[in-house]
């Protein structure tokens, strides 16, 4: 990424930060705490497709976040085709929960176009994440029914560009940004797609959570490694279904070596 863009989305992410913890603040008391001239925070937010969808104005000039950048993410749900704790999501039945996500679709508008190619896609992603579950309860117990779960994150950034994320795992300070595919073969160009949502995700749930895309093969097996996303130097994990606790692992490190 350009150091440019760099800059625009840690300016992004700063701004936004701190409209969601003050939630009623003028730009000038923005810009006073970050250090900046107020014209640049109005101008930075009015010019942000990302920002005006998560910031709105009062009519006392106050700028309001609509995502909580804490447990629970109140207003996420505005934004998600299904978003729930990991308990509610392993209570409900397969066809309740496919109800609620393709009403919840139809509300962020989430095109249900190719109904048929959707709702498989749809079952394999949650027959992936009720494994997922089932192994973590095993090795963690019963902590992670707390977590929060979004299945089809939809954002616009700008008029060209549509952040669509499958599954987001959220933990106490990390947010999974899982892509899934019904492949078995590594595709670079999947990678950088997994990979590509990362920046956005951290200026909507701010400084306090790590964002890790993840890259999940589901029709792969015994499969865990990490690779190069394009030649930026950095890598992202990729794994099967069956494989998808090790990822986590990795990070929250419940698992003796």
């Amino acid at each position: 990424m350009p150091s440019e863009l760099k800059q625009a989305d840690a300016l992004e992410r700063s701004i936004c930060a701190a409209v969601c913890a003050g939630n009623g603040l003028k730009a000038r008391e923005i810009a006073k705490q970050l250090g900046l001239d107020h014209t640049m925070v109005n101008q930075t937010i009015t010019r942000s497709g990302l920002l005006r969808e998560l910031c709105w104005q009062d009519r006392d000039y106050r700028w309001h976040g609509l995502v909580k950048q804490a447990r629970p993410h109140t207003g996420l749900q505005e934004f998600s085709g299904w978003y729930g704790t990991v308990s509610l999501f392993l209570s409900q039945d397969e066809q309740s929960w496919l109800s609620a996500l393709e009403q919840g679709c139809t509300n962020i508008g989430r095109s249900l176009t190719d109904t048929r190619g959707l709702i498989h896609s749809f079952l394999d992603c949650r027959a992936q994440m009720r494994t997922l579950f089932r192994d973590l309860r095993q090795m963690l117990g019963e902590s992670c029914l707390g977590w929060e779960l979004v299945f089809e994150f939809r954002l616009k950034r700008s008029r060209h560009v549509r952040i669509y994320a499958d599954v987001l795992v959220i933990t106490e300070n990390r947010v999974f940004s899982l892509e899934f595919k019904m492949k078995d073969a590594v595709d670079p160009d999947e990678v950088l797609q997994a990979a590509k949502y990362c920046p956005y995700l951290e200026i909507v749930f701010g400084p306090g959570y790590e964002v890790i895309p993840v890259l999940v093969l589901t029709r792969a097996a015994d499969l865990f490694r990490f690779v190069p996303i394009g030649r930026a130097g950095a890598v992202l994990p990729v794994c099967s279904g069956d494989m998808l606790f090790n990822v986590f692992n990795e990070y929250l490190r419940f698992l003796s070596d």
